[in-house]
């Protein structure tokens, strides 16, 4: 079967058994400032999952479009590594659970795919005796078949979690009989292909798990890895959903896939890549330093960099895309209108990463040459990290390079700076998760709340700080606050929330910010100025109207900008983010290259023009 035809089969499979087929979520997360990147197929249904949102369907399927870059390095060096994959998924919440959630990816496997029964082995988590008696007695499986593993348990903390049973596909002994590593291994022999996350309990503060009243199903199928097993492909980039890619990059760089270990890896990324950078600018995401754009960037400069390993001197990405787009357009027709705009992007990035990638070079032939003067023979790790970190040097093509000059390049050095880089990532991450942290709300009566936009008394119902509820705060914490009715603006479409104060009886609360929950509740981001402020108290809620005003000024400079943009730039051009403060607005847009000093005058005139006539 075809990459395309087994994603369709698998939708339509689960569209059969009542699920709700929806399209893939972009990979820019939405209201959810705790993902970069859309990295996994339940990610975009996480409000469904909590309860905090009502699903369209207690039954869903997907093919979600995913990325991940924790593992970039090892892209092309593995069978199954990857920066964009696709997801097949089937959800339920509060819905069917083990029994038919088991039933069905049997039946698909064996029955739509047709894989041979007596390659297919499952793992469970060593407690879960009701999966193990469906997969023994329902099934069928014999108990070899059947391996308990502890680590097949899912949670991240407090909240809904459960065991899980994957599902391994034996590729055979030709790729390895060590033991060790059977299910759950290093080895590639035993491949896992399918993922079923079994969400029955909900864990508290103290650890214990309590039943939840309504159990879910969160099940990952990676199209890809699923391509290789049914294509008997000895590793992913060999199925269709990637090897025309490496055939254009074959034919552009005169190198054949299988002629050299360095060629086949090239290949492979540049593959890899293509995939990822089609879909992200497609999504909206664009070069940048920070952020998703700074993701789109490495990988974008990465497959360059490779391009020249192969030899490719002249602009390539243009012809990668162009065969991605061919091949993903089935399944996404967007593509295609994207097509041109894809490609001027990725063009202009590439152009200009070509006198970034010279600059590199002369400081590493500085670098080799400072060294051989000080009849050093090997170039500090913390000096190709830097090469590879500010100007996109890969360190296996600095190593390539040092080698012609008699020189190696300290690599324990390298890896240590790389995880101290990874380190600095990870605390960042955690930071930002801890912003973002509020309380359990399922438990409140969304109905009793209301948005009026009037000053005056009202009640704090929650009280949080770092995310778990509170009864009391004191003067100086940091506090996240829902009240009984709020006249607060929450942030959104770029413009920044409301600010003002709540004040009690025995205390004052500042109010920094006000967001919103994906199921709508306002939440206010603040810190207690003055006394003590307690949950259940009666407050009077001040909203600091100066301040609002200027911010609904800028809101609307905002639409006029766009609107003045695509008079004179045209219809291409498309909001990419927006910053909406009381002294000031920013507006990003998609835009691949300068603009000229006339078409800036025009902007400008035709905004001023309809203030105006305003």
């Amino acid at each position: 079967m075809k990459g395309n035809d087994i994603r369709e089969a698998y939708l339509s499979f689960f569209e059969n058994k009542g699920h709700l087929r929806l399209d893939s979520f972009s990979l820019i997360p939405k209201d959810d400032p705790s993902l970069l990147l859309i990295g996994a197929g339940m990610a975009p249904l996480k409000p469904y999952f909590t309860g905090k949102v009502e699903p369209p369907c207690h039954r869903i399927t997907t093919s979600q479009k995913c990325i991940r870059t924790g593992d970039i390095e090892n892209v092309g060096r593995t069978a199954r590594h990857h920066t964009f994959f696709e997801m097949l998924g089937n959800f339920s919440f509060g819905d069917y659970f083990k029994k038919e959630a088991i039933t069905w990816a049997w039946e698909f496997l064996t029955e739509v795919v047709k894989l041979d029964k007596e390659r297919l082995y499952v793992t469970i988590y060593p407690d879960d005796q009701e999966a193990h008696d469906y997969w023994h007695k329902m099934i069928g499986l014999p108990e070899n078949h059947i391996y308990p593993l502890a680590d097949n348990f899912w949670a991240i903390g407090q909240g809904p979690c459960g065991p899980d049973s994957e599902i391994f596909y034996d590729q055979g002994e030709e790729f390895g009989t060590d033991p060790a590593n059977q299910m759950g291994g290093d080895g590639d022999r035993f491949l896992e292909i399918w993922n079923l996350v079994f969400s029955q309990f909900d864990q508290q503060k103290d650890g214990s798990f309590i039943p939840l009243a309504k159990k879910n199903i969160d099940t990952g199928a990676g199209l890809e890895r699923m391509a290789a097993v049914l294509q008997g492909k000895k590793n992913n980039f060999e199925t269709d959903l990637f090897f025309p890619i490496m055939e254009e990059a074959s034919r552009l760089s005169h190198v054949n896939y299988g002629t050299s270990a360095s060629g086949d890896v090239a290949l492979k990324v540049i593959a890899d890549h293509s995939r990822a950078i089609t879909n992200m600018i497609s999504d909206g995401i664009l070069p940048s330093n920070e952020g998703r754009g700074y993701v789109l960037r490495r990988v974008l400069r990465r497959a360059v960099r490779f391009g020249k390993l192969l030899g490719i001197q002249d602009p390539f990405l243009g012809q990668m895309i162009d065969t991605v787009v061919e091949m993903m357009k089935p399944a996404y027709p967007e593509l295609i209108e994207k097509q041109a705009f894809i490609k001027k992007i990725a063009g202009v990035e590439e152009a200009r990463f070509q006198s970034t990638l010279n600059a590199g070079t002369d400081l590493l032939s500085e670098l080799m040459e400072d060294a051989k003067k000080k009849h050093q023979t090997m170039l500090a790790g913390s000096s190709v990290f830097k090469l590879y970190d500010t100007y996109g040097f890969p360190w296996e093509l600095t190593e390539e390079i040092a080698q012609e000059q008699g020189l190696t390049i300290d690599k324990e050095g390298f890896a240590a700076s790389m995880e101290e880089q990874r380190e600095r990532a990870r605390n960042a991450r955690a930071k930002v998760a801890m912003k973002v942290a509020t309380p359990d709300t399922t438990k409140l009566n969304v109905s009793e709340l209301t948005v009026e936009d009037k000053d005056g008394e009202t009640e704090i119902v929650l009280l949080g700080k770092d995310g778990k509820e509170i009864a009391s705060a004191a003067d100086g914490e940091e506090v996240t606050v829902i009240l009984r009715n709020n006249p607060f603006h929450a942030e959104g479409g770029g413009q920044v929330g409301d600010t003002g104060r709540l004040i009690g009886q025995s205390g004052v609360i500042t109010v920094e910010n006000c967001r919103k929950l994906p199921d709508g509740i306002a939440y206010l981001v603040g810190n207690v100025s003055e006394g003590v402020v307690e949950a259940g108290s009666t407050v009077r809620a001040e909203v600091d109207r100066e301040r609002r005003h200027a911010l609904a000024r800028n809101h609307t400079g905002t639409h006029l900008l766009q609107a003045a943009l695509k008079r004179v730039l045209g219809n291409t051009v498309n909001q990419a983010g927006s910053l909406v403060l009381p002294d000031r607005l920013r507006f990003d847009f998609t835009w691949p290259e300068a603009i000229s000093s006339r078409q800036l005058e025009e902007v400008e005139r035709l905004v001023n023009d309809e203030i105006l006539t305003g």
